[in-house]
């Protein structure tokens, strides 16, 4: 079933509007010329495509007595009260009680029921992964009423796709992919699939935006669509008007479970490299960078030089990735990548991801207002890979450090005592936050008692007196707004702008 996304849903108040109409005489304006109508039918469409869509059916064996989707346990009869010593007591407690306290629990079957469509004849068929997550049986139920046993070739959570193969008896009706990157905003586009398990229902609607973000992944760049999908629909397709595949229906928004227009379905350019991966190997194998990148605002922008707020930034480089050899450094912005623009920090994962493991790409940055050009050699990413850590070596400052007051902060040398009470690394560098004034920049930005400032404005810091020769520095050459590296607690990285002023 598609994903309940209520955790996005926003509020909105009516808004009134007055038209005024004046006394003077009106001026005639020729009428803005009409929309073209929607198709006048989508039969002949339909009648060719819905063979291809198919029904997933999964089940699943649980435990009886476990949570369900309310989150209660199954009722359970009180144990009857027995005399000391009764024969019955140990035959009792069995029955009543397992190992956590609780009641017998007796296997039970769920069952499911998803959308998909075949895209080779063979058998090959594409669904959401969250269809047939954690599933024993699969079982597919064609337009005609047949039915046959598939098994899982891949799967990849990340984009929400899996990839099944059943055996047919003769040739299927299959599908084909269309570019997802040429589909415009206005587009007509129709779902097939299955919702509420009412088979081959064919629903209408145009797209409504590209490339939404709804927080379900690091690849989200979704279609919108106003074509009906429920529960049921995902995994289904999302069709153009000439029959080519331009999605995968995922996800809606919606307070009751039903459709209301907000549909998403996950763009054919992003699953088609996914589902051949997953046809040759069984798995993803994604292209792996090695940096930790955040977004350029407004604020850091400024503090850059940058005309705009564009690219992705770089907060922390990889000791063991291939950024690093390449030369790739905190601090700098990736502009393009491998000929592609980078108009926000979200273009970059997806690219990454998608670029073959072991490519020679060239990567444009931006450092210290200079746009270089560096070529990096794609390495693949392993899934377990956390987020990198500061990469820090230093000496601590003798106790009774000198504390500075800047930036809505009062920072420190890293003494002994400072790095047992905030838990720091025992290489750690820098200067640490020890106290952030209410109703700052820098409270508003969420720096934080126990964060280290690595670096301010692209140079590095390692005691108060650098803090204030910098900041004065940055006076002295106009600048606005003072870049800051930190590290956390944890030893993750981030860049924050902070007004000089």
């Amino acid at each position: 079933m598609p994903i309940q996304l209520n955790s996005l849903m926003r509020r909105s108040g009516a808004v009134a509007i007055a038209a005024l109409i004046a006394a003077s005489p009106a001026t005639l304006v020729a009428p803005p010329a009409m929309a073209a109508a929607g198709p006048p039918s989508v039969a002949d469409l339909s009648a060719e495509l819905i063979d291809a869509v198919v029904n997933i059916s999964t089940s699943q064996t649980v435990a009886s007595g476990s949570n369900d989707e309310e989150g209660e346990d199954e009722p359970r009869a009180p144990m009857p009260k027995l005399p000391p010593g009764s024969p019955f007591e140990e035959f009792f407690n069995q029955f009543f009680n397992n190992k956590d306290g609780k009641g017998l629990r007796r296997p039970r079957k769920t069952e499911a029921l998803g959308s998909g469509f075949v895209i080779d004849p063979s058998g090959i068929i594409v669904t959401n992964n969250h269809v047939i997550d954690d599933a024993d049986d699969i079982e597919v139920n064609f337009n005609d009423g047949s039915k046959l046993k598939a098994k899982l070739l891949g799967r990849d959570k990340k984009v929400d796709v899996a990839v099944l193969k059943v055996d047919p008896p003769k040739p299927l009706k299959a599908v084909k992919f269309a570019d997802s990157d040429k589909v415009r905003v206005g587009d007509w586009a129709m779902a097939i699939g299955n919702p509420f398990g009412l088979s081959s229902t064919v629903t209408l609607g145009i797209i409504s935006a590209r490339n939404r973000d709804i927080n379900s992944g690091p690849y989200d760049n979704y279609l919108q669509t106003d074509a009906a999908i429920n529960k049921g629909n995902s995994g289904g397709p999302l069709f153009d008007m000439d029959g080519g595949v331009i999605g995968i229906n995922t996800a809606i928004i919606s307070p009751t479970g039903g459709s209301i227009g907000l549909g998403f379905s996950m763009p054919s350019a992003t699953v088609q490299p996914v589902i051949e991966q997953l046809r040759l190997y069984g798995e993803t194998r994604r292209g792996w960078l090695g940096v930790r990148i955040q977004s350029v605002s407004d604020d850091i922008a400024e503090s850059l030089g940058m005309p705009k707020a564009q690219g992705a930034l770089i907060a922390g480089v990889d000791d063991k990735g291939p950024a690093k050899p390449a030369g790739i450094e905190p601090g700098d912005v990736i502009l393009k990548f491998d000929g592609h623009d980078i108009k926000e920090m979200r273009d970059l994962p997806r690219l990454v991801a998608d670029t073959p493991v072991d490519k020679k790409v060239e990567v444009v940055i931006l450092r210290k207002g200079q746009t270089l050009t560096k070529t990096v050699t794609v390495a693949r990413l392993d899934e377990s890979d956390t987020a990198i850590k500061a990469s820090t070596r230093g000496t601590e400052t003798p106790e009774k450090p000198k504390i500075t007051k800047a930036l809505g902060l009062e920072m420190s040398g890293i003494t002994k005592e400072l790095r047992d009470k905030y838990k720091l690394a025992t290489d750690a560098k820098g200067v640490v936050v020890t106290k952030v004034d209410n109703g700052s920049s820098a409270e508003d930005k969420q720096v934080k008692v126990g964060d280290v400032i690595l670096q301010i404005g692209q140079q590095a810091v390692s005691t108060p007196d650098d803090v204030s020769k910098r900041i004065e520095e940055l006076k002295k050459a106009g600048t606005k707004q003072a870049l800051l590296l930190l590290s956390n607690t944890q030893g993750e990285l981030r860049f924050v702008a902070l007004a000089l002023n």
